[in-house]
């Protein structure tokens, strides 16, 4: 998930009560919260390397674990030191600050989860991805309630108030603008909802409702959480039930052979859901409803986009890509990796590997790749005299 929800999470955590455990603990949940994607650092190594490690093990159940409890350590480490430049009694309670972290560290891999871009939690033994395909990774509905709660609880006259109406504005020009410029199917809906929901905040806001409720928001804001997951784990097994007749029946109709099928989230649709779906041949792309009717199946095959894989020679040039250093690390991270090969080049073959959860292939540009696609140039081969 993005950072903004790690952190709600972390701050809506510790106003549930985790605040309590500890003085500092509040920061503490935040930066536990947030960790793991330490793994940030990895882009001094580049791109490739960047893809290689992102999710990786700082994601990890062994990385999480570690992270949860160096966070609070250096935390108290650095608070004894400045309790003892100012000459007073430390005030921070390590035990409550592991407690604290422990909960919000485990937090991230489980948000990371969620989504189809997925963790590699049993690393460094085993690399195997693990994708719950529930929330896109960046849910507005997920900002609404954990933003929401936050906001109510910590609000304040002066820069405070000034700092969440910066961040409501920025996240309603998101709402309102980046659907246009992403080409993601995005209902009119969904941002009236959300402009609604900011106005009712802004009403709870002026009748106190904080004061009234005080952590029961946060801990409602948790609960929403999870009976969001829970609906959208019943809506996703049914939008996957009904991808998997549309590919089969669709399948049989090419004389194709199904392989697998995924349902994967659209930004604030719980509805509608993108599923791919891949045979020997091919590679398909297609919106269904979890609510949709099979009777349709035929149709939204038949607007399925469609990506085939190379054959004959291109296939030759597409194995000899894949042992490219970079296209080793793509292939690693890729989930639906569609290839295309140009040979408009003298002597050479462009091969082209995309991942269809986030883009597809599309006309060489000769920069390598990146974005999530990645560009080989292989030299022909010369016949044998």
């Amino acid at each position: 998930m993005d950072n903004l929800t790690h952190s709600l999470l972390g701050l809506v955590g510790a106003k549930a009560g985790l605040e309590r455990l500890s003085p500092g603990a509040t920061a503490v949940c935040m930066l536990a919260a947030n960790a793991p994607d330490a793994d940030v650092a990895a882009m001094l190594g580049g791109y490739w390397f960047y893809l290689e490690h992102h999710r990786g093990i700082t994601h990890s159940l062994i990385g999480t674990l570690c992270l949860a409890v160096l966070v609070p350590l250096l935390f108290w480490a650095g608070e004894r030191v400045l309790a003892r430049w100012r000459g007073r009694e430390l005030r921070v309670r390590l035990k409550g600050l592991l407690l604290a972290s422990a909960l919000m560290s485990a937090s991230h891999p489980v948000l990371d989860w969620t989504n189809n871009y997925g963790v590699r939690p049993w690393l460094p033994w085993d690399g195997s991805w693990y994708y719950g395909d529930l929330v896109f990774i960046g849910d507005p509905w997920l900002w609404l309630a954990l933003g929401g709660a936050a906001f109510l609880l910590t609000v304040r006259r002066g820069w405070r108030s000034g700092a969440w109406a910066a961040l409501g504005l920025v996240l309603t020009l998101a709402m309102l603008l980046l659907p246009r410029r992403s080409g993601l199917p995005f209902p009119v809906v969904a941002q009236i909802i959300w402009l609604a929901g900011l106005v009712g905040l802004c009403f709870a806001w002026r009748h106190n409702v904080a004061a009234r409720f005080g952590p029961k928001l946060a801990v409602a804001a948790l609960a929403f959480v999870l009976v969001y997951w829970g609906a959208l784990a019943l809506l996703h097994t049914r939008a996957l039930t009904h991808a998997k007749v549309i590919a089969t029946s669709g399948a049989q109709q090419s004389g194709e052979t199904l392989l697998r099928v995924a349902a994967m989230p659209l930004p604030a649709m719980p509805l509608r859901w993108r599923a791919i779906a891949e045979t020997e041949q091919s590679f398909y792309r297609f919106d269904i409803s979890a609510l949709g009717v099979p009777d349709r199946a035929g149709e939204s095959w038949r607007r399925a986009e469609k990506f085939s894989k190379p054959r004959g020679a291109d296939a030759e040039s597409e194995a000899r890509a894949a042992e490219d250093a970079r296209a080793q690390i793509f292939l690693g991270f890729s989930r639906f990796p569609a290839a295309r090969v140009e040979t408009n080049c003298p002597g050479l073959s462009l091969v082209q590997f995309a991942d269809l959860r986030f883009t597809e292939p599309g006309p060489a540009r000769g920069d390598g790749g990146g974005g999530f696609r990645v560009e080989v140039a292989i030299p022909h081969q010369q016949p044998v005299r």
